[in-house]
């Protein structure tokens, strides 16, 4: 049982609408903070959307879902986790990134995320288009290789937009292989689909045995079947777990940037998310939440609420 200081504000005691809206209404802290070591898991906020390459608007992602995370109570209602009792979790803030150079703000970003690692606290981000990723596993990875499951309606392999450019959000996992901050063949991609360019992103992904999963194959063996193959992917090594908001069928999540119809719907979203309890996970992220696209708010509440499961079970493999 964590003590009251680390223990979200009950909307029994201030309504949710009421107050500075943080991460789940947990405490802010800084790295300055007296009680910064205490810290197991940090919500961090990303705003940022510079890789963007059509529909811009993630950067306003991190402020809506802190917003939308208002809603979000103290005990997980399908598996009974609690999961600000079983660690330490505080909303670190945001990461101020520089909108006109996309590689400081990367240099920034990887900066925040050194200084994060080397307190040992586990960080949970809220894009922020999906290039985020890629320096935040330049901090998580810097020692040896992660795992990851992705779930995305996109690879994001490709090599590079626009005849040479190299950072987008269609390139991050590209670089992340090419950087030894992957091990490819503890890599699995889940909800693949629509229309494309090529295949030179598939292509690249059987050539260094980075396992797909086309959204047609998810429906055809359920989630329990697909979920039991990513675990065996990535077995019981550290993981990294990316979650783009555009898995979802825009149905369910119209508020990002690059929709793809014919996705899983909003509970498949989180059950997804409960099938990887138990793994080895160094760190997730939730991504390209767009408000300019998402006028009921639905979208960035579905969003926060694949991070508190996500939060969930991050917190319970803290437990001994």
């Amino acid at each position: 049982m964590t003590e009251s200081f680390f223990t979200p504000i009950s909307g029994m005691e201030l309504p949710r609408f009421a107050g500075v809206p943080s991460f789940m209404r947990l405490p802010v802290m800084d790295f300055d903070h007296p009680r910064i070591s205490e810290v197991q898991i940090g919500l961090v906020g990303v705003p940022w959307d510079s890789g963007t390459t059509n529909r811009p608007g993630p950067r306003h992602g991190p402020r809506q879902l802190r917003d939308a995370s208002t809603m979000i109570r103290a005990q997980n209602g399908a598996t009974g986790v609690r999961p600000f009792d079983l660690a330490r979790c505080a909303d670190l803030g945001d990461v101020g990134p520089n909108p006109a150079d996309i590689i400081d703000s990367m240099e920034r970003i990887t900066a925040f995320y050194d200084t994060l690692t080397s307190k040992n606290i586990v960080p949970l981000t809220a894009g922020g288009d999906h290039l985020t990723s890629l320096p935040v596993l330049r901090a998580l990875a810097k020692d040896s290789p992660l795992g990851m499951v992705h779930f995305d309606s996109h690879t994001d392999l490709y090599h590079s937009y626009f005849g040479g450019t190299m950072y987008t959000h269609g390139t991050p996992f590209r670089r992340a292989v090419e950087e030894g901050l992957l091990d490819p063949k503890r890599v699995v991609q889940i909800g693949i689909r629509g229309s494309t360019y090529d295949d030179e992103d598939t292509d690249f992904a059987k050539a260094v045995g980075i396992r797909l999963i086309r959204i047609e194959e998810f429906f055809a063996r359920g989630v329990a079947d697909v979920m039991a193959e990513a675990r065996e992917i990535v077995g019981t090594t550290p993981t990294y777990i990316s979650y783009d908001i555009d898995f979802v069928d825009p149905t369910f999540a119209p508020g990002t940037g690059t929709p793809e119809v014919g996705g899983p719907n909003s509970f498949q979203a989180l059950e997804v998310v409960r099938a990887l309890d138990g793994l080895n996970i160094a760190g997730a992220d939730l991504v390209e939440v767009s408000p300019p696209f998402d006028s009921s708010g639905n979208t960035a509440f579905l969003g926060v609420s694949i991070m508190f499961e996500l939060l969930c079970i991050m917190a319970d493999s803290t437990t001994p």
